[in-house]
């Protein structure tokens, strides 16, 4: 929102809670200022918007790190590890054949590939989760912010209703004095 198109309310408020002048405060004050004046909720899901914006690769990246970091990708690499050594050992011992002979230097090689391929992905990835969890904390702030200022203001109100209070029993209390002393003069007269 312009400043020419913010009004004295608005602009009252963040001198207000935040004891600055509009032009002063942040795109993220800002909006808390305008949410709190009308009565908005700053509240919403960062992360499934940050997901929503995912391009393809980005979504690649994301399951090949998640499938990568799990279990089942250590468990099965395992297995699949174990089977080409038995195998190669296996075909090696049998028919004296050169297809991977140990120290199995085309396992290495598949390896080192995958790995080299596996690791710029769950950077990727990574950064990604970073970036989220940037914008989480951002937003975290943003409704922190916007609930300390309501609650400044209900203290403000409830001081207000206190002092209200306060001001009523003491007029109370001033008519109840007035009326025990015209008793008292009442009865002096009387006797």
């Amino acid at each position: 929102m312009e400043d020419h198109q913010v009004d004295e309310k608005t602009k009252h408020a963040a001198v207000r809670f935040l004891n600055k002048q509009w032009n002063n405060l942040s795109a993220m004050e800002r909006r808390v200022v305008l949410a709190i004046v009308e009565r908005r909720h700053v509240s919403h899901d960062v992360v499934k918007e940050a997901d929503d914006d995912r391009t393809f690769g980005e979504r690649i990246a994301d399951k090949v790190a998640a499938f990568g970091g799990s279990w089942t990708f250590i468990i099965s690499f395992g297995i699949v590890l174990i089977c080409w050594v038995v195998l190669n050992s296996f075909i090696l011992i049998r028919s004296h054949n050169d297809f991977d002979p140990y120290p199995y230097i085309l396992l290495n090689l598949f390896l080192s590939m995958i790995a080299s391929i596996q690791a710029p992905v769950i950077m990727m990835s990574q950064n990604r989760q970073a970036a989220k969890d940037r914008l989480d904390a951002a937003h975290d702030y943003e409704v922190n912010l916007k609930s300390e200022l309501e609650i400044l203001g209900v203290h403000e109100k409830l001081d207000d209703l206190r002092d209200k209070k306060w001001m009523a029993l003491i007029d109370m209390q001033q008519q109840q004095i007035t009326l025990l002393e015209e008793l008292l003069r009442g009865g002096k007269s009387k006797s």
